[in-house]
């Protein structure tokens, strides 16, 4: 990882390396595409986690923000929402609208920047903006997400994310010796930037696209955002667990999610932050 001083280009870099993971993902037993055509209950692993906090959305009209190959924006859809998925990669796009055409399953995608998402989408047109985990990351400017959140959500309307949590991304993965915070946990101007040819889930094939470049946002910085975008915080849950394995060494695996398997007390490793526009 080195500080990049030039991030001119950190779209096109970014967009070039999800175009590619997004076949490798569908191919990947970890997203369980075959389950989902199989199985018409069947819900991915992330909305099956939010669910008790997610509620009834039956009959919302919903906004799946980088939805990426669409299985957690199919599985919103499965629980009565009428969903638009989001992304800006045209291969994960490509996917998603696959995996709705194999299911039967009604979902309006759109290829775009998620923020351009009110420019594109329209503004006041959604009871709920939905975020899943691994999204953040990719955006350099924490309150222009909010922004976006606000300009989308209809008066009384939602937004409902569940994502890594900001202590974990700062801790530096490759030590296997401790915790130890090697990333800022703070929003800053210089992105992070990898050169990785894999990715969090086991794939057929290796990445060619290999460089990305990501910023954390601070859980205060985010929160402050929604506020400052003029939605009210109605829910903030901090868990002990994560979809994979982020800290290699470091984690056991209980029921599908993985936590410390020592002193799981000590470091928060995702959260659910709920928020509300205004009537």
């Amino acid at each position: 990882m080195a500080q990049s001083k030039d991030v001119s280009e950190y779209r096109r870099l970014n967009q070039a390396n999800w175009d590619q993971r997004a076949p490798l993902h569908a191919a990947s037993a970890d997203y369980a595409l075959e389950q989902f055509e199989r199985d018409p209950s069947f819900l991915s692993a992330v909305v099956r986690f939010d669910l008790p906090l997610l509620g009834d959305i039956r009959g919302r009209r919903a906004v799946h923000l980088q939805c990426h190959i669409g299985t957690d924006t199919l599985s919103l859809a499965r629980l009565g929402a009428t969903v638009t998925g989001l992304d800006f990669s045209h291969a994960s796009i490509a996917e998603a609208r696959k995996l709705a055409e194999l299911t039967g399953t009604a979902i309006d995608y759109v290829e775009a920047d998620v923020y351009d998402a009110v420019e594109v989408l329209g503004a006041s047109e959604f009871d709920l903006v939905y975020t899943g985990v691994g999204a953040l990351c990719w955006l350099p400017d924490i309150r222009r997400w909010a922004e976006t959140v606000a300009g989308l959500l209809r008066p009384g309307g939602r937004l409902f994310i569940t994502e890594g949590h900001p202590a974990l991304w700062s801790i530096d993965e490759s030590r296997t010796d401790g915790l130890v915070i090697g990333f800022p946990y703070f929003e800053t101007a210089d992105p992070m930037v990898w050169n990785d040819a894999g990715t969090y889930v086991d794939t057929p094939g290796a990445l060619t696209a290999t460089t990305t470049h990501e910023w954390n946002h601070g859980l205060g910085e985010i929160v402050g955002a929604l506020i400052a975008a003029d939605l009210t915080i109605t829910g903030l849950v901090e868990h002990r667990s994560i979809p994979w394995n982020a800290l290699p060494g470091h984690m056991i695996e209980r029921d599908g999610r993985w936590e410390l398997a020592e002193h799981p007390e000590r470091l928060p490793l995702s959260y659910t932050l709920q928020a509300a526009k205004p009537i």
